[in-house]
């Protein structure tokens, strides 16, 4: 297995990060301009809503939304401020907190998803035919479920497809 991607492999994944890009930027604006709800509360709102009993506990929202894991706590602090969800202490775990859809926060998602899936329409699904959509989402599919494969091992480095234990030395190129 060669250790670096041949040009083609390379525009695919350039193509992939360019399109994600623009696509969510488009997205996030529609949001904003028609609901005054940004794309990151959308995506928190999504999780809690499809979440049994609309709550999730902190951690399992850091795994769950796609978008921003990062400031995710003050996200969630600034949509509590706002009503739209709101935290409860977990009771089996006096430290643990769940974050709850309230139905101000249910309301806010039934009012964005229109807009949000005719972006989706729009800005994406309109440019694929039935084939293609099967053949890039089985592609995609594939992918990520090897990289969460790999982060779920996350010691385990990978050579050549198979796993070493142990992670290769960085070119001195690559050492930054």
């Amino acid at each position: 297995m060669p250790s670096r991607p041949d040009p083609g492999h390379l525009a695919a994944w350039r193509a992939l990060l360019e399109t994600h890009a623009a696509v969510t930027e488009l997205l996030a604006r529609e949001l904003v301009a028609e609901r005054g709800l940004p794309l990151s509360r959308y995506d928190v709102l999504l999780n809690l809503a499809e979440a049994p009993g609309g709550r999730l506990r902190m951690q399992e929202l850091s795994e769950s939304v796609l978008l921003s894991k990062s400031g995710l706590s003050r996200l969630v602090d600034r949509m509590e401020e706002a009503g739209l969800v709101r935290r409860e202490r977990a009771e089996d775990d006096r430290r643990g907190w769940f974050t709850v859809l309230t139905d101000r926060g249910r309301s806010a998602l039934r009012r964005a998803a229109p807009v949000h899936l005719r972006g989706i329409q729009e800005h994406f699904a309109r440019h694929l035919d039935d084939e293609e959509a099967r053949v890039l989402a089985a592609a995609l599919g594939r992918i990520s479920a090897a990289a969460r494969a790999d982060q779920a091992a996350p010691d385990a480095a990978v050579d050549g497809g198979r796993r070493t234990g142990v992670a290769p030395a960085a070119a001195p190129a690559e050492r930054r």
